[in-house]
């Protein structure tokens, strides 16, 4: 079947035909193509187009596409179980391994997706400090959790529905949603707010609405009025986690929070998430404490074994200087496509984002302002060409170890003669 054909299908019993927002072509036009297999750093369609793949599985595909290493890791695996519902001997080793990567964490638990480990952090939060309300960050996407689905990124900000429907009121006044990178209106929240806020969740990188980074100050001030406060510090490293360095963001930036969300890499591609930090913390949750958390499949084997060998080969491999290489090469080769455009190009490490305007881009606001229409004919040109990026303006892109410099010379070309077919509509 074509993909045409399958989405028709889809749309018959899938609501809006896709299983995540994300994957829609809504906010570009079109309809979504269907994938046969991936490998390395590309994606292969039903209808038989071959793609440099920019999306990654949204991140976790950190080591290209079914890497040999892992897929014989979870064949291994799952030929001895596939879950058990009784402690696994895999549970320790990435727990150990966790704990010995993030700055932050000295006890860690496993989940099933980033949505699980940002809603247990706040629930963690505000059991720990006896307190409800909670301060998040315009633009930052911490997963379908009501109380965090207020002005938010990701799928809500692309289809144009920043809130949700179907979140109580009660729920988001316990929200403060606030500009990013504008320290003193933490600093006037905390004052309206005396002995109420639990904790502070953001993306230390934002990107869910693209791509921008903190400014010089930003997150050690994040982190001395969280101090002075008595409040949490919760740094959601579902993207950045293992990816812009074995111990994340933080690890970057030198900044230690209190809770740190993780997913992603860890799952070597499969579905998963964990939350770990401070120990005097952690122990509040259940059974050693009175704040409950649980999962069936927390802690599985054989998503246990893909992201301990995907981890592994990247500390063997030296897999994150090569990241910082391929993501210096990235950049270079697009520096001449977009040189005389209104463009803003932001990366650190193998994440990036080409917003379509002038700079400076720091917070939502700020990415609010880009050519939507000018990116889908841009998305569409790439596409056409033999380059899949992701399908919205408010989405990063990711590198992998995969990605050849031929793969990369072969993109830039490809995005030179689609930004130069669009430079009309932006400049």
């Amino acid at each position: 079947m074509s993909s045409a054909d399958l989405f028709r299908t889809a749309c018959r019993y899938i609501p809006g035909g896709v299983n995540s927002p994300v994957r829609a072509f809504r906010a570009v036009g079109g309809e979504p193509f269907f994938v046969s297999k991936a490998e390395g750093s590309r994606l292969f369609t039903v209808d038989g187009k071959e793609l440099v793949d920019y999306v990654g599985t949204w991140g976790p595909a950190i080591l290209g596409h079914a890497p040999d290493s892992v897929i014989a890791a979870i064949c291994a695996t799952a030929s001895r179980g596939t879950s058990f519902g009784v402690p696994n001997p895999l549970e320790p080793e990435m727990a150990e391994l966790i704990c010995g990567l993030v700055p932050s964490v000295e006890k860690v638990r496993m989940v099933n997706s980033g949505t699980e480990a940002t809603m247990s952090c706040i629930r963690l939060a505000r059991g720990y400090t006896g307190r409800d309300k909670v301060i998040k960050f315009e633009g930052c996407y911490h997963g379908h959790v009501d109380g965090l689905l207020v002005k938010a990124g990701s799928g809500a900000l692309t289809h144009s529905q920043i809130d949700s429907a179907g979140v109580p009121k009660a729920y988001a006044e316990l929200t403060l949603c606030l500009p990013f990178n504008d320290l003193a209106a933490v600093e006037e929240a905390f004052a309206a707010n005396p002995g109420e806020i639990a904790a502070i969740i953001l993306e230390p990188v934002p990107a869910n609405a693209g791509l921008y980074l903190p400014e010089d100050g930003y997150l050690e001030g994040l982190r001395e009025l969280c101090t002075q406060h008595g409040a949490v510090l919760i740094f959601d490293e579902v993207m950045t986690g293992f990816r812009l360095a074995p111990g994340g963001a933080q690890e970057i930036y030198g900044v230690t929070p209190d809770l740190t969300a993780l997913g992603k890499v860890i799952g070597g591609g499969l579905p998963v998430g964990a939350f770990g930090g401070k120990a005097e913390i952690m122990d509040y949750l259940s059974p050693e404490g009175p704040v409950y958390q649980a999962g069936t499949l927390s802690g599985n084997p054989v998503a246990m074994a893909a992201g301990l060998t995907q981890l592994r080969e990247l500390i063997s491999g030296g897999g994150w200087s090569q990241l910082e290489e391929r993501g210096r090469q990235f950049e270079e080769a697009m520096q001449p496509a977009i040189a005389n455009l209104p463009v803003t190009f932001h990366r650190i490490g193998s994440m990036f984002c080409l917003y379509f305007q002038k700079g400076p881009v720091r917070n939502l606001a700020d990415a609010r302002q880009s050519n939507t229409k000018a990116f889908a004919k841009f998305f569409h040109a790439c596409l056409d060409g033999g380059v899949y990026f992701a399908p919205s303006q408010f989405e990063a892109g990711f590198l992998s170890v995969a990605h050849s410099e031929a793969d990369i010379a072969f993109t830039a070309e490809v995005a030179s003669s689609a930004l130069a077919s669009v430079a009309a509509d932006i400049s």
